[in-house]
């Protein structure tokens, strides 16, 4: 049996799809953050078969959940603090995304002015498709 500990204050993030949690990591940016995080990948579970979890150890600001709810709207998100989950959080489709995914369209303005912030709003919620704020190109999933 694995045995991970407990984390003082931070996120637990369950029911993440098997196999992406590193991917979650870099779209994160959680090597850039000061602070713990274990990788649980390919556990057991009754309701998705196979699961992986993160436990990420830090200040409960410096997490973007509109991030999460991009990647995968169905992360179970716990919040810790003194060791106890004080709260879950439900995630949704955040209506914009700021500077997660590029526009891949080569004639955009976020493609040609560098500094500009990459944006992208929710379209069509029944489908996920988001579209470049400049552009509208359609973001396509891999």
């Amino acid at each position: 049996m694995l045995n991970v500990g407990a984390i003082r204050e931070g996120y637990v993030l369950d029911h993440i799809r098997a196999g992406t949690s590193l991917s979650i990591y870099h779209y994160m940016k959680l090597d850039e953050l000061d602070c713990t995080v274990a990788m649980i990948m390919n556990a057991r579970s009754n309701k998705m078969g196979k699961k992986d979890i993160l436990k990420i150890e830090c200040d409960p600001s410096l997490i973007d959940l509109d991030i999460l709810g991009f990647i995968d709207h169905n992360i179970t998100v716990n919040i810790i603090r003194d060791q106890e989950i004080v709260e879950k959080k439900a995630l949704v489709l955040p209506k914009q995304i700021k500077n997660v995914i590029r526009c891949k369209n080569p004639r955009c303005i976020s493609s040609i002015e560098q500094e500009l912030d990459q944006v992208f709003y929710l379209t069509d919620p029944e489908k996920e498709v988001y579209r470049c704020k400049y552009c509208e190109t359609k973001y396509k999933r891999n």
